[in-house]
């Protein structure tokens, strides 16, 4: 076994090498990372499989997955979200497996009237339960540019990321009951779609078709997979572990502190008999 450290993207990273690790990277082309899943034409590639387009109007909406499963590492992607008025679409873009115990990594953005802000809904399922929402409001336009957003997967936690600011870590507490995502390998997907019965205020402000079609764009994948053949969740070892720090920390608590405007572990009313376990473990 051996160690060393570096510094990546604003973070403090110690490696502990348990056996033969293997870096995969995808990216470069949706035509090679990527299916259209759903929406006929809908979805298109184009640049030469540098740019793709997700499109809704009345007829349809439309989704995205990627060719391949990843088993920890990084997933990054650049979107710019639906413009003006996206009142009732929701564009999600999160990590899944299949079946009724499925994981589940999200990311999804609800859009609102012109001149509100989105919504980023966050939220991770596993075993099939989820329940663990935390939402934001974003400190810029995701309409105007592109951003990056960015999910860490790794057998010990999960940290969401916008343009590399850490907003939220979900931290394994298997050790309390508490099931993690750790030996499901998952795909990437992305949709657009109808969610206005729920997603604008409640459902109260429905999608207004004469603004349709609505579409948001996506460029610079990137996925970076970690694997380790000996890798025991419950070995004690702390397999590849990456730290946030000092700075990393202060930007999560910026964001938390300015920006996060629901997180489940703050829902008393939602559950009165007592917070789930890993509430009390959210600090990094």
């Amino acid at each position: 076994m051996s160690s060393s450290s570096f510094t990546h993207n604003g973070f403090y990273v110690l490696m502990i090498v348990v056996s033969t690790m293997v870096v995969v990277c995808a990216g470069g082309s949706f035509y090679q990372d990527i299916d259209l899943a759903w929406g006929d034409n809908h979805a298109k590639i184009f640049n030469g499989g540098q740019l793709l387009s997700l499109s809704l109007d009345k007829v349809s909406g439309c989704g995205f997955k990627s060719k391949k499963e990843y088993l920890f590492g990084r997933i990054d992607m650049q979107l710019k979200l639906v413009a003006h008025n996206s009142a009732g679409t929701v564009t999600s873009y999160y990590l899944s497996s299949q079946g009724p115990k499925h994981d589940e990594i999200d990311f999804e953005f609800l859009g609102n009237l012109s001149g509100d802000p989105y919504i980023l809904h966050t939220n991770v399922f596993s075993q099939g339960k989820g329940d663990r929402e935390q939402q934001f409001y974003l400190w810029f336009d995701p309409t105007k540019n592109f951003h990056t957003y960015s999910i860490i997967w790794k057998p010990h936690h999960i940290i969401f990321l916008v343009d590399n600011t850490p907003i939220r870590v979900f931290k394994n507490a298997e050790s309390v009951g508490v099931p993690f995502p750790h030996n499901q390998p998952m795909r990437i997907y992305s949709s657009l779609w109808n969610a206005d019965n729920w997603a604008t205020r409640g459902g109260l402000v429905k999608i207004d078709w004469s603004k349709a079609p609505f579409t948001a764009y996506y460029r610079n994948f990137k996925a970076t997979q970690f694997s380790s053949k000996s890798f025991n969740p419950n070995s004690g070892v702390e397999w590849h572990t990456t730290e946030l720090d000092a700075y990393g920390r202060r930007r999560l608590r910026w964001v938390q502190k300015y920006f996060m405007i629901y997180n489940y572990c703050n829902d008393l009313k939602r559950f009165p008999l007592g917070l789930p376990a890993e509430c009390t473990r959210t600090r990094f």
